[in-house]
Formats: C-alpha cells, sequence, structure tokens
C-alpha cells in the first residue's frame, strides 16, 4: 500500500509553519495515543499514531522536509534515518514530551535516584479573638500538631536491631520502568512508593514512619486591626513533607467572637444607643461608648428612633488601612413600661396636651394618615 502524503496525515498545508506542523501533531497524538485508545480501536489507533509520528519527524526537520518536498516519499528513505540520536530527532523529543507530560502528569520534585519528593500538606488552625484583640493586636502562644524523630528507632523507622533493606522491586531507585502501549514510561515504585527502601520489621512506636506525632507551642503575632475570615501564614509549620521534602504551612483562620455593643463591618463600627422618650423629645448631651473609652454626642429635640450620628475616627484601623474607620451611633427611642397609675395619668393628660397642638408635635403623622387614605383608596 502507498505511503500517505505527510501534509495530508497531519492535516496542514504544505506552506505550514513549524508551529502549525507541531500543534497538528500534538492534536494528533492526544488523540490516536494508545493508552487513551482501548479494545477494538487500538490498533487502529496506534497505526494513525505511529504514522503521525513519523510525518512529525520527517516535516520538523528542515533538511528531511526540503527533500520529501522535492522528491516525495523517495527523497527520505527511511534506511538512510539514523537513531534517537540522529538530526532530527530533537525536534520530535521535544514535541513529543510536551505531550507525555500532559497525558502523565510532570513528576516534579524528584530527588537522587529516582525518589519522589512531597511537599508537607497545610495545615488550618481556627482562633476566636474579642473585637478588642482584633483591633488593638496581641501576642499569642498556640500549640498545634508536630511531627519529631522517634525516640525508639531514631527516626529510621526500623525496630531497634533490625536493618532497612534496599527495594528489591525498584533496586532502590524509587522508581520502575512500566510499559505504556509501546513506550517505557517511568512511574513510582509501588513497592517502596518511591522511598527506596524496604523495612522488614516496622518499628512498634511508631508503626515505621520514623517520626511521632507531638504537640508543640508556636507563638503568634497578632497585627492591629485584623478583621474576621483573614488568614495568617506560618511558613513550614504544617505537615512534614515525604522523602525529605519541605513541610507544608500553617494557616491561622480569625474569627471574632460576637460583642455585647459593637457589630464591625470592615473598619466601621456600629451600635445602637437606647434613649428615653424624655431625653429623646427634650434633647441633650449623652455620652456614648467607644473602644477608647466615652465619647459625648449632642442629642437635638426631637431626636426620632433611627437617628445616626457619625463619629469620624473612633472605628478601627484595618490592617491594610492608612486610616481609622468610623463609629455610627443608632438611636432607638425606648417605650415606657410597667407604669403605675400616675404616670398613666400624665401621659394620657400629655396626648390630650400634643392633640390639643395639632400635627405639630407629629411630624410624621399626617403623611403617614395620607398614605393610607391612598392606599386603601
Amino acid at each position: 500500500m502507498a505511503k500517505r502524503d505527510f501534509y495530508e496525515i497531519l492535516g496542514v498545508a504544505k506552506n505550514a509553519s513549524d508551529e502549525e506542523i507541531k500543534k497538528s501533531y500534538r492534536k494528533l497524538a492526544m488523540k490516536f495515543h494508545p493508552d487513551r485508545n482501548q479494545g477494538d480501536a487500538s490498533k487502529e489507533a496506534e497505526a494513525k499514531f505511529k504514522e503521525a509520528k513519523e510525518a512529525y519527524e520527517m516535516l520538523s526537520d528542515p533538511q528531511k522536509r526540503a527533500a520529501y518536498d522535492q522528491h516525495g516519499h523517495a527523497g527520505v528513505d527511511p534506511n538512510m534515518r539514523g537513531g534517537p540520536g540522529a538530526e532530527g530527532f530533537g525536534g520530535f523529543a521535544e514535541a513529543f514530551g510536551d505531550i507525555f507530560g500532559d497525558m502523565f502528569g510532570q513528576q516534579r520534585g524528584r530527588s537522587g535516584g529516582g525518589r519522589q519528593v512531597y511537599r508537607g500538606g497545610d495545615l488550618s488552625y481556627a482562633m476566636e479573638l474579642t473585637l478588642e484583640e482584633a483591633a488593638n493586636g496581641k501576642d499569642s502562644q498556640i500549640r498545634i500538631p508536630t511531627h519529631e524523630n522517634c525516640d525508639v528507632c531514631a527516626g529510621t523507622g526500623a525496630k531497634p536491631g533490625t536493618q532497612i533493606k534496599s527495594c528489591g522491586t525498584c533496586g532502590g531507585a524509587g522508581a520502575v520502568q512500566m510499559r505504556q502501549g509501546f513506550f517505557s514510561v517511568q512511574q513510582t515504585c509501588p513497592t517502596c512508593r518511591g522511598v527506596g527502601k524496604i523495612i522488614p520489621d516496622p518499628c512498634t512506636a511508631c508503626s515505621g514512619q520514623g517520626k511521632i506525632k507531638r504537640q508543640k507551642t508556636l507563638e503568634v503575632k497578632i497585627p492591629a486591626g485584623i478583621d474576621a475570615g483573614m488568614r495568617i501564614r506560618s511558613a513550614g509549620n504544617g505537615e512534614p513533607g515525604t522523602n525529605g521534602g519541605p513541610s507544608g504551612d500553617l494557616y491561622i483562620e480569625i474569627r471574632l467572637k460576637k460583642h455585647d455593643i459593637f457589630e464591625r463591618d470592615g473598619d466601621d463600627l456600629h451600635c445602637n444607643v437606647p434613649v428615653s422618650i424624655v431625653t429623646a423629645a427634650l434633647g441633650g448631651e449623652i455620652d456614648v461608648p467607644t473602644l477608647a473609652g466615652k465619647a459625648a454626642i449632642d442629642l437635638p429635640e426631637g431626636t426620632q428612633t433611627g437617628k445616626q450620628f457619625r463619629l469620624r475616627g473612633k472605628g478601627i484601623k484595618g490592617v491594610r488601612s492608612s486610616y481609622p474607620g468610623d463609629l455610627y451611633c443608632h438611636i432607638s427611642v425606648e417605650t415606657p413600661v410597667k407604669l403605675n397609675e400616675g404616670q398613666r395619668k400624665l401621659l394620657r393628660e400629655l396626648d390630650e396636651s400634643f392633640k390639643k397642638g395639632g400635627s405639630k408635635h407629629s411630624p410624621s403623622g399626617d403623611s403617614w394618615k395620607d398614605k393610607l387614605k391612598g392606599f386603601f383608596s
């Protein structure tokens, strides 16, 4: 059977650029790779994969491509091609290396001898603070789990008096060669899991891990202005790595306790200030709380529930803020309760005097009545 045209195999024009040829080959290689085609379709896929591979080897080499363009298949006699070290193989290896990494995953952090090195996992610690502690910052101590060398086996993982042996499956390399279709793929040794060694008689104290879990005390500096939901990173205080890999990090997650007076909104604070009906009606100076102590506000005569007073700079200076936030005081006029008969009599007399005065004593009364009339009509 006559060979198909290399350009037709890759689906590109004869004037295609090197990048277009490489891109087309990668797409075909991913599609027809034997590991992605099993069962009845595997033989056909493997044949197409080999066909695309040969086409790319020819067209990725400038000299071979020129010979092919001039003389066709006769100009690139396969008997004249060299082995893996021959000219033109580098382009194929480069393209296939990208595909191989996409399909099987890049094995990073490999140490000498093929042993896999893994970074330890991150740990999370929830720290609850009062509003005052979050606003002012503090130095705190926390206890977290850590792993230390086992005292019994001195960190070897082997029972005292026994020896650690080299893994017979991988010969101590930590990796083995596995066949993937017609390719040879290096994978982590399933017997030793990349360690390269076997412990026939593990230490009973640490179960062969070489490390035991303990608690350690860590000093943590809480910056002033930190807010709920923020995290503090403590580098290297997470889970230990594998095969000498770096430890993970510890993330301290901040939570705020509910405050009796204030509610925080970013750098601003909010509080409800109850005042008596007499104070609201007559006005006057009242004291309100702040995180730094008392502050005074002038309550105008006739203050209504919901009136808001803003105290600039009496909030919290956030960790990323140049200026502190504000304090918002929300007035809540209290209706008197548990009245005696004399008080009730006084209120009735007061109400009669209000009615004689008309709407001037009730600024919202008339507008409310008008709205009701419009609604019901």
